[in-house]
């Protein structure tokens, strides 16, 4: 079954206002000429160029074999919604004339409703046809379109998804597909090369490079507390949500998931979902058709320099618990108020943020080994950890548990 989603006609009129805008400026071979007699000028300029090119980084050809290595595994994903023609579905409010209808005429009168559409990224894992994306890209789809490099459409099944890691599996009816393979170890250093693929604007096959510019990146939304987000440079708009984060080594070290802007694009600063989360949560779904996160039950905030000081700690790091939930895991192994969070399992805690990807990555059920400091004094609590569900039954938040916050500017899904 073969099914257009991507209107040509839209892509051709914003291809001629392309055609119309470099025409008017001047690009073209016969721009304005300076004078011809200068030597010295041309000679410094020359000089110039050859510094300049001794001294840029050469990854051009790098990033050109890892985008011709893997673009056949980058696909565009479309999802179809039925909408109610009168606004989102959370908008319908008090309708009394859909009442009256019902009512006196009988019948199904229910509302009129129209094809809401839109486009995302992904990637391919498997040969037999498993596909990485964000969950955003397909949430409440009725429809799922796949289009591979070779053109081909086809309607793809919705494994799991992760709305807690924004993440989704999909699987489409073919073998033999070109894969990408993900990085197997978070050693990406900050400042290092990458590259991202996708379809930012329906642009399908689009390639853009940059730097990390950090790791570990809390970010406040229900995808935010779990992962510790890859911060970059890299050129991410809206339609590239979903798509693959390169290294220089064509493997897959993210997947571009949201940007932090005041307009709705792209203004310097994109996400991307580490690889080694991508991962674990896709290998859950695939074998469950659902991901499971551990859940710590408290609240933390990050200790200042003036909160040190009063914690007898030499200087400011740790995550101090500022609330207990009653009846949690970690009511249960002793925890209080006012206790540092000094390690988990090991790993050192430099600020709150630290604790819940740590956490979330640990199944429910699993033991967590913590370091704190009350009084002075270390001490090791062995924590059994409790699941989400167990957190909304009764009704409490933690620190591992995702809270919907809007800050400004605000992150937009990419």
């Amino acid at each position: 079954m073969t099914v257009s989603l991507w209107d040509r006609r839209g892509l051709s009129k914003a291809a001629l206002a392309l055609s119309v805008l470099l025409a008017v400026t001047g690009c073209s071979d016969n721009a304005t000429e300076g004078p011809q007699d200068q030597p010295s000028s041309e000679a410094s300029d020359n000089h110039a160029n050859a510094a300049r090119e001794e001294a840029a980084p050469a990854q051009g050809g790098v990033i050109a074999r890892v985008a011709a290595r893997n673009r056949p595994a980058v696909v565009n994903v479309g999802a179809i919604r039925s909408v109610p023609a009168t606004g989102g579905e959370e908008d319908q409010g008090d309708q009394p004339l859909e009442e009256f209808f019902r009512r006196f005429f009988g019948g199904d009168q229910s509302e009129p409703r129209y094809e809401s559409r839109s486009l995302g990224s992904g990637f391919i894992i498997r040969s037999d046809g498993y596909i990485v994306t964000n969950a955003h890209v397909v949430a409440k789809a009725d429809q799922i379109l796949v289009q591979l490099h070779d053109r081909r459409q086809l309607q793809a099944e919705l494994v799991g998804e992760d709305q807690v890691t924004d993440l989704a599996l999909l699987k489409v009816d073919a073998s033999g597909l070109p894969t990408v393979s993900l990085a197997t170890n978070d050693d990406i250093q900050v400042g290092e090369w990458v590259v991202a693929m996708g379809s930012p604007f329906g642009f399908d096959s689009s390639v853009t490079a940059g730097i990390v510019s950090a790791k570990g990146r809390s970010l406040p939304g229900m995808s935010g507390a779990y992962v510790p987000f890859l911060q970059t440079d890299v050129a991410i708009n809206p339609g590239n949500s979903g798509g693959p984060l390169f290294n220089l080594d064509g493997q897959v070290v993210g997947v571009n998931s949201q940007i932090y802007s005041r307009s709705g694009g792209y203004m310097g600063l994109s996400f991307a979902i580490p690889a080694q989360v991508v991962s674990e949560v896709t290998r859950q779904l695939r074998e469950d058709g659902e991901a499971h996160h551990g859940w710590l039950g408290v609240s933390v905030q990050t200790v200042t320099e003036r909160l040190a000081g009063s914690l007898d700690l030499k200087e400011p790091r740790g995550g101090v618990v500022s609330r207990v939930v009653d009846g949690g895991p970690a009511a249960e192994a002793g925890l209080r108020t006012g206790d540092v969070i000094l390690k988990v399992e090991g790993h050192e805690i430099e600020v709150a943020s630290d604790i819940p990807p740590l956490v979330g990555s640990k199944q429910p059920g699993d033991k967590l080994t913590l370091t704190v400091l009350r009084d002075g004094k270390r001490l090791k609590k062995t924590v059994t950890l409790g699941s989400l569900e167990q957190s909304r039954s009764l009704h409490k938040e933690g620190a591992a548990q995702p809270r919907r916050w809007t800050p400004v500017p605000q992150p937009a899904a990419s």
